[in-house]
C-alpha cells in the first residue's frame, strides 16, 4: 500500500500506477455528478454538445453536497459520498466519453465500470460515508456550478480542493476490485460456516 498526493488533471500514466488499497489525497479540481448529471452529460454527447466542464484527467465525485450562499458566494457545508451503484448504468460510457481519471464515491461499482477503468486508465476511490463535514473541510472554494435546474444535489458543482481524502483505491486500472474480492470472500466463508452448522 502506497500513499499518493496527486493534483488534477491526472495523467493516464499516473492513474495506472494506483493500485487497490493505496491511499490518495487529491488537490485541484473535483466535480460532483450524480444520476441526473450523468444522464444529461451522456445526452450532450449523443447530441454532439460539449460539457460545460472538461472532465478529462479530473476527479468526479458521486456527491449531492449541502451548500449555502454566504455574502453572495456558494460555500460547501457538507459533501458526503452518494452510493455509487446508482451510477453503474452510466459510468462505463461516461468514462469512455469524458475520460475522468478518478471516480469518488462509496459502496463500490460493478464490472462495466471496472472494465472501462481498465481500458482508459481510471480508478475508483472510496470515501468514508458519514464524513461529509470532513470532506467539506478540504474544499477551498466553489469555483462554479452548472445545471442548477436539476436541483442543488444533482447539479454539477466544481470544487477546488486541497488534500481531499483520505481516499482508498477500491478499483484500479488493472481490473482489481476490492468490493468484488470482499464479496467473494464473504460468500466462501458463508458456505463454510453453513457447512459447519449443518445448514444447507
Amino acid at each position: 500500500m502506497v500513499t499518493y498526493q496527486l493534483r488534477t488533471p491526472i495523467s493516464e500514466e499516473d492513474g495506472r500506477k494506483l493500485k487497490v488499497n493505496d491511499t490518495v489525497y487529491l488537490s485541484g479540481t473535483v466535480v460532483t455528478a450524480r444520476d441526473q448529471a450523468h444522464r444529461r452529460a451522456l445526452e450532450f454527447r449523443k447530441e454532439s454538445k460539449s460539457l460545460p466542464v472538461n472532465l478529462e484527467g479530473l476527479a468526479v465525485f458521486h456527491c449531492g453536497p449541502v451548500v449555502e450562499k454566504r455574502q453572495g458566494n456558494w460555500v460547501a457545508v457538507a459533501a458526503g459520498p452518494t452510493t455509487s451503484t446508482r451510477m453503474e448504468a452510466f459510468e462505463g460510457e461516461f468514462i469512455e466519453a469524458f475520460k475522468p481519471r478518478v471516480i469518488i464515491g462509496k459502496g463500490g461499482m460493478g464490472k462495466r465500470t471496472s472494465d472501462s477503468m481498465k481500458k482508459y486508465g481510471s480508478v475508483y476511490c472510496a470515501f468514508t460515508g458519514g464524513a461529509a463535514v470532513l470532506a467539506a473541510q478540504s474544499i477551498r472554494r466553489v469555483v462554479e456550478v452548472q445545471w442548477l435546474d436539476l436541483g442543488l444535489p444533482e447539479a454539477m458543482w466544481v470544487f477546488e480542493v486541497e488534500k481531499f481524502g483520505p481516499l482508498t483505491v477500491a478499483i484500479d486500472a488493472c481490473g482489481n476490485n476490492l468490493f468484488a474480492d470482499v464479496s467473494e470472500m464473504v460468500e466462501r466463508n458463508r458456505i463454510q460456516i453453513y457447512d459447519k452448522l449443518g445448514c444447507s
